[in-house]
């Protein structure tokens, strides 16, 4: 069972309906004792990075999720806002600190060149880095996925580079997602990105069976 984290930030049906479309049974976690019962948990989310921590703090899952997700090793998927929530911090209209569960700070896109306009918005063309992790299995090149925003991850020491799964171009590199061991984020939509993005969602359902199964 996947819990999808209900911190009143952006639309969860999309997210949920693309689970269903795999067959994956999906609970919408509107408390965090949901997050006890549940193989893994999904952050979607869309808005300012100030209103969605502070969501979660308000509700309580802040704990939850540290429990759940660094001591018990759920899997955990973080989408757009989602995985900008796990940096260490944002500098989205002024600096708050995040969950810290990646060394990577939220900084505004800044494009040079060319017609690159912010927010980043639209099918873009993703570049695996470091052997493209668990959840690009099964992709063909070239792979697009679908972008909407005007913030992203930038790693805050050199070590963390090795964590990034892949990146896009848009004026300059662009972290598109990470992972660090049972930790996934993606900055675009799986759910908005078609056969790869089903592909990627398939992964992360096979991750969680098979990490269910230790």
């Amino acid at each position: 069972m996947i819990a999808v984290v209900d911190y009143k930030m952006g639309n969860l049906r999309s997210i949920t309906n693309a689970f269903d479309l795999l067959g994956e049974k999906v609970v919408i976690a509107k408390t965090p004792e949901a997050l006890h019962k549940a193989d893994a948990i999904v952050i979607p989310g869309v808005g300012a990075f100030r209103d969605g921590i502070k969501n979660l703090q308000d509700l309580g899952f802040v704990s939850s999720l540290e429990k759940e997700v660094i001591r018990n090793k759920k899997p955990f998927l973080g989408i757009c806002l989602g995985l900008q929530l796990i940096a260490k911090k944002s500098f989205e209209n002024g600096e708050y600190k995040g969950l810290g569960w990646i060394n990577f700070d939220v900084k505004k896109i800044n494009p040079t060149g060319g017609n690159f306009r912010v927010p980043h918005m639209g099918w873009n063309d993703l570049e695996l880095k470091n052997g493209g992790g668990a959840l690009f299995k099964g992709i063909t090149k070239p792979a697009v996925v679908y972008f909407v925003h005007s913030y992203c991850l930038q790693p805050s020491s050199e070590e963390a580079g090795e964590f990034i799964t892949s990146t896009c171009y848009h004026g300059g590199i662009i972290t598109a997602s990470v992972e660090k061991e049972n930790i996934f984020g993606f900055q675009f939509h799986p759910e908005k990105s078609q056969n790869t993005g089903l592909t990627i969602l398939k992964n992360f359902i096979e991750f969680t069976r098979n990490n269910a199964q230790k």
